[in-house]
């Protein structure tokens, strides 16, 4: 973009963009326009939206304001790197908290008839809402707006009252499911790849990617806590690639992008003091395998850059896929060494993983984002038992501890409207199915008991479809808005066999 057109169009995106975006495309009314926000969002979409205005929300229609040029340049403008790399501090995440019903403010009833431990959220991207689902009778008991670009799936507290949403552009929102209100929220950074709340529902933690930065709440009002700047002991500095809780060590795990590392965040036992200083050990700590105070960052080097995770279910072992997506490694958690490589090429999703029993032991199973196939590994020696070719690369698989399937879809590719049904004691694909021709089927999530499923017509004029868990057919079909990911309070707060974490 030349000089003149530069001045031009940073003169009509403040104009015209920067009440709702802010002036330094940050966000405000509206989400941050910067490219790592934007990735989901392709340039030519980009200028659809600014033409025709965004549906169900405040973004409105400039076609008749603005040429094709203008809207061009525009489109271009909001995908350039700022000139100066913006920040967001402690100051920033203080002023942006707004707490609308303090914690102990609402009734501990719920408005609606139905198990609290078996709802669902489904997250509708379409149009940037979520639905909530009673899941024995699969009505939809509300449906609300969410923010721009949820990323990293909702997390539940432990009673499945409060729920917590992260978007792409670092907004933490708690939802209280028995008052269906929005309770409070507060900016955790620029751009966030997800959040993490503790086993015991007191603590919610933010991975950023910018800035380079973990973020430590209270959950009862997402009051700050701790601001972790993530630098090398060398003071390099290093994206987060995500932090996921680890109840049976009571801590956070943080994956990082530029640091050949891996981070242990302890939250604080239920009669610890929240701030410890000088203490001694614990019993429960002794048995986590480390002396780390609560809070404070336990760095375990690790050979190579870890981008996706996944853990064993006593969380004894972290397994991670390095950068380059060519195989993955196992590392001990308590003394930090790898004890295994994994034979796992072309970009196998780990988070995606599920583990089950076979024969007398335990094996994990996960598809690649680069290769038509589902691998499925022995967990008692690392060793790969068998690879299961697909009808092209999968993002998401499932199952249930009292499901005899594993289902997995095949997201990218020319098939993308099929989804395999896997069965565990044969290791065998034993069905595919064609929800419909033509549109994405994605993303699988049990009930509560593993007897029913749903699974998402990944479209814009979408639908969530609830599937038998045995005979695999098909009852009932919900309209919805892109739907992308399904989340039942029971497996996600009980870590349920067969779900991610």
């Amino acid at each position: 973009m030349a000089a003149a057109g530069a001045d031009d169009t940073r003169a009509l995106y403040q104009a015209q963009c920067a009440s709702c975006h802010g002036e330094a495309r940050l966000g405000g009314i509206g989400p941050a326009l910067l490219p790592g926000n934007l990735s989901r969002l392709k340039p030519e979409a980009a200028e659809a939206v600014i033409r025709d205005g965004r549906p169900a929300s405040q973004m409105p229609a400039f076609g008749e304001q603005l040429d094709d040029g203008q809207i061009a340049s525009l489109a271009g403008w909001i995908y350039r790197e700022p000139e100066v790399e913006p920040g967001w501090a402690k100051e920033e995440i203080l002023a942006s908290q707004v707490v609308r019903h303090p914690a102990g403010s609402l009734p501990d009833v719920p408005r609606f008839e139905a198990d609290p431990l078996n709802l669902f959220i489904v997250v509708e991207t379409g149009d940037h809402h979520a639905s909530l689902l009673d899941g024995d009778t699969f009505e939809r008991i509300h449906r609300f707006e969410t923010r721009y670009a949820l990323h990293g799936g909702p997390k539940y507290t432990p009673d499945g009252r409060h729920v917590f949403f992260g978007s792409r552009d670092g907004w933490i929102t708690k939802y209280d499911l028995y008052n269906l209100e929005v309770v409070a929220e507060v900016r955790a950074g620029i751009n966030m790849r997800n959040i993490a709340v503790s086993g015991d529902g007191r603590y919610v933690m933010a991975a950023n990617t910018l800035p380079h930065s973990l973020v430590l709440f209270d959950a009862h009002n997402l009051d700050l806590m701790k601001v972790y700047p993530v630098v090398g002991e060398s003071g390099e500095s290093s994206r987060v690639s995500a932090v996921y809780a680890a109840p049976p060590r009571g801590s956070f795990i943080a994956a990082l992008k530029d640091l050949e590392e891996v981070w242990e965040i302890p939250w604080p036992l239920p009669t610890e003091p929240v701030v410890a200083t000088g203490h001694m050990a614990t019993p429960l700590e002794q048995q986590r395998g480390h002396d780390t105070p609560s809070f404070q960052v336990r760095r375990l080097p690790v050979p190579d850059y870890l981008d996706d995770f996944f853990f064993d279910l006593e969380y004894e072992h972290v397994i991670g896929a390095s950068r380059g997506g060519q195989g993955g490694m196992v590392v001990n958690l308590d003394s930090g060494e790898k004890v295994a490589d994994l034979p796992l090429e072309g970009m196998p999703h780990l988070g995606s993983g599920i583990t089950w029993e076979h024969e007398g032991r335990r094996v994990m199973a996960l598809p690649h984002l680069a290769k038509a196939a589902v691998s499925i590994i022995d967990m008692s020696d690392w060793s790969l038992i068998k690879t299961l070719e697909t009808d092209g690369p999968g993002f998401f698989m499932r199952s249930h501890a009292n499901s005899p399937y594993a289902w997995v879809d095949v997201f990218f590719g020319p098939h993308r409207d099929r989804v395999h049904v896997i069965d565990k004691a044969s290791l065998e694909i034993i069905e595919t199915l064609t929800p419909e021709p033509g549109k994405t089927a994605a993303h699988v999530e049990f009930d509560r008991d593993g007897e029913k499923l749903l699974l998402s017509l990944w479209e814009d004029d979408g639908a969530v479809i609830v599937y038998d868990g045995d005979t695999l057919e098909e009852e009932k079909r919900i309209p919805m808005s892109k739907p992308s990911g399904k989340y039942n309070v029971w497996n996600k707060t009980r870590y349920e066999e067969g779900t991610s974490h």
